[in-house]
């Protein structure tokens, strides 16, 4: 009777404990949500943003070729000039009689000439009948000469003292505008002076040096030559200003140089704006995009399925077979607005994740959708941003 008793209490004991795991029990977890987007091959045009500085077309630096005082300033500083404006007027009066002086040697020189050629004229006509020696008409003849080489000799210090007269008037050898004047009238300036007494920049047209590391240059015809790359449309440029507004006009690709320079490892490039404003000044610093050429059949992944791992190398989660989460190393090459260029580890037709990222692990079986919140350059939902912020400042 007891042990019966005893085997029902621990049939009951059982069955509540059985009852007590069954309601304790976890429900399992539901399949989590992400948004995928399918990797296509699309036509990439290429951009890449390079530093570079204005610089005029033409610059001309007004020096005084004589010595003298500064008589006049002729010009409103920062106007506009053209070629051949008075500009300065340097005393004259030195030079004006050293004028006056070479001319009176001139005429000094044309009176000896007279007499010399006469006497060498007659001596001729007497050593014919022996009337003088041989050797007097020879230093008559060549006095004559001397005279002759005399007048030719005062002709050039003429015009040498014309031309220093001439310099006195300071004129602008080209058009555009003037800065400001380092000297005023009164000040003593002199020829060959370190110091240029003001300076011309035509700005109608202006250059952008922009400078370009060998490597890349390498890389683009590289990439021509294999076909991966083409040209595109004459390699066209667009302006950032230092304010961070876009200049309305375009330029164009001028020349590169032919040397490297070996201190930056850097290849300067030239190109040329129109500058009907006067906006572009010299010395200013822009960031010019150049437009360098068009990649058919690129794989452009959104820079927030692209993250980065602990070692830094770039990774993407793509949903696999049977809907399970799988890990990819990828090689990124450059963004492209809000994507970027991968060259390896993607193909057209994975699918990418680009939301639902955070604690997301390799095999995990997940319900794939449409992304919710694709921004141009944000992050999307739960943590993606953050993961593709750190994609980008990795490959940069």
């Amino acid at each position: 009777m007891q042990k019966g008793l005893v085997i029902g209490m621990l049939a009951c004991a059982s069955a509540l404990a059985l009852s007590a795991c069954d309601k304790g029990a976890p429900p399992a977890p539901p399949t989590p949500s992400v948004g995928v987007v399918t990797v296509k091959t699309e036509s990439a045009l290429l951009e890449n943003e390079l530093p570079g500085r204005v610089v005029a077309v033409e610059t001309a630096e007004i020096r005084p070729q004589i010595s003298g005082i500064l008589r006049r300033r002729l010009f409103a500083e920062g106007s506009n000039v053209r070629a051949g404006q008075l500009l300065y007027e340097i005393e004259d009066a030195p030079y004006r009689a050293a004028v006056a002086q070479a001319q009176g040697g001139l005429a000094k020189a044309n009176a000896a000439i007279r007499s010399t050629g006469l006497q060498a004229q007659r001596y001729k006509d007497l050593v014919g009948i022996n009337a003088v020696s041989r050797q007097e008409y020879d230093d008559a003849d060549a006095a004559a000469q001397q005279a002759r080489a005399d007048v030719a000799a005062q002709r050039g210090a003429v015009q040498a003292a014309q031309v220093n007269q001439g310099f006195t008037r300071i004129r602008a050898p080209i058009s555009g505008r003037i800065g400001r004047s380092l000297f005023t009238p009164g000040a003593l300036v002199q020829a060959g002076q370190a110091d240029p007494l003001s300076t011309i920049q035509r700005t109608d047209t202006v250059y952008i040096d922009i400078t370009q590391s060998a490597a890349q240059i390498i890389d683009l015809r590289q990439a021509m030559k294999k076909g991966g790359l083409s040209a595109a449309d004459g390699a066209r440029i667009k302006l950032t200003l230092p304010n961070g507004t876009i200049y309305p006009i375009e330029g164009r690709l001028q020349f590169a140089e032919v040397s490297v320079d070996s201190t930056s490892g850097a290849v300067t490039l030239r190109a040329s704006f129109a500058n009907p404003d006067g906006l572009l000044l010299p010395g200013m610093y822009v960031r010019a995009k150049l437009i360098e050429g068009e990649r058919a059949q690129a794989i452009l992944a959104p820079q927030q399925g692209i993250s980065r791992d602990a070692r830094g190398r770039a990774t993407a989660m793509v949903v696999g077979k049977d809907n399970k989460v799988e890990m990819r190393q990828v090689t990124v090459d450059r963004p492209v607005g809000d994507k970027w260029i991968v060259t390896s580890g993607l193909k057209a037709g994975d699918r990418l994740i680009v939301e639902g990222l955070l604690n997301l692990r390799p095999g995990t079986v997940v319900k794939p959708g449409a992304p919710q919140q694709v921004t141009a350059q944000g992050g999307g939902a739960q943590g993606g941003g953050a993961q593709a912020a750190g994609a980008q400042g990795g490959a940069k």
